[in-house]
């Protein structure tokens, strides 16, 4: 039996007396010391690790446990680094928020550029201060603890109140343009919908949110080409989580990309999972040996790996 877990510095000392004379005459590499009691090996290392072995292990290590917590308010040091890491977080976010979330915003956010079958979905949402609330009780402050049954219920309330314009970027269209790399499709299609919704009405907006996906120099460099760019954006990480027009964004994308992927999958005959892992690669060979290798440029992102690992089968 092997078990290792890490102690703080004042268990570290506390260890170090109790094992004083029972330690081997040889250390391990990084090691402090290593000893032996009642049949198990206790190592301890520089880094504050510990490795007890032997059939009694848990005995030991259970009793380091006992005094790591008494010495550390009950929190062996991974959970106090964790619950520290939780609330700074959750102050940075809340930080965050007062900038983003209590105001009149035009958010923009895509899906589908992490899957290898179906399109590129991108929507750019205006919400008003006097949304949230009703926004609120839809859950779209959690939109990601959403599951996709979940969503297709509550974004046709959405989109019947708030404003939005939705760009389908399909797989046929993607393909014909294999020399973009995945950040410029997001900065033409960001830009596009950004462009498309304020053609709509003139917004009495605050800020236009676009969640960060590259430096935005570079976001504007993709669009040196475009006749017509928006700038002024207020580029952030995690904005689904800080802005809720861009929540909103996230959640409309994701229900348009189910609808879209109902629809291929309806075309080919089968459901088509999605992602982009080894379920992804199963499917695309099945379905090559019955619609034939074609079918991957209607359904599928040609310049992924999967292609390769498909075709070779």
């Amino acid at each position: 039996m092997v078990i290792v877990f890490k102690i703080s510095d004042n268990t570290k000392e506390k260890m170090i007396d109790y094992y004083m004379d029972k330690k081997r005459d040889k250390t391990p590499a990084y090691a402090i010391f290593q000893a032996e009691e009642g049949g198990t090996i206790i190592t301890l290392y520089e880094s504050g690790k510990v490795m007890f072995q032997g059939i009694s292990a848990d005995v030991d290590a259970n009793m380091w446990r006992d005094m790591e917590a008494h010495l550390n308010n009950g929190k062996l040091p991974e959970e106090k680094k964790k619950k520290e890491k939780e609330k700074k977080d959750e102050k940075e976010l809340y930080e965050e928020r007062k900038k983003y979330y209590y105001i009149n915003s035009i958010g923009s956010d895509e899906v589908g550029t992490g899957d290898y079958f179906g399109p590129i979905v991108v929507t750019s949402s205006f919400v008003s201060k006097n949304d949230i609330e009703f926004l609120e009780e839809l859950g779209v402050r959690d939109s990601k603890k959403l599951t996709d049954q979940k969503i297709l219920e509550v974004v046709p309330k959405i989109i019947k109140k708030i404003p939005y314009e939705t760009i389908i970027y399909t797989n046929e269209e993607y393909n014909n343009h294999p020399e973009y790399n995945m950040n410029k499709i997001k900065a033409i299609l960001h830009n596009k919908a950004l462009l498309g919704l304020m053609k709509k009405d003139n917004y009495n907006y605050d800020k236009v949110v676009v969640d960060q996906f590259c430096y935005p120099k570079n976001y504007f460099g993709y669009l040196k080409e475009s006749d017509n760019v928006f700038r002024k954006i207020s580029f952030t990480t995690k904005a689904e989580d800080k802005c809720l027009s861009v929540a909103c964004g996230s959640l409309i994308s994701r229900y348009v990309f189910i609808k879209e992927m109902d629809k291929l999958s309806k075309m080919v005959g089968k459901t088509i999972p999605k992602g982009s892992g080894v379920t992804a690669d199963e499917f695309g060979k099945e379905i090559v040996k019955k619609h034939g290798k074609d079918i991957l440029k209607k359904i599928a992102k040609m310049n992924f790996k999967n292609t390769d690992k498909i075709l070779k089968s």
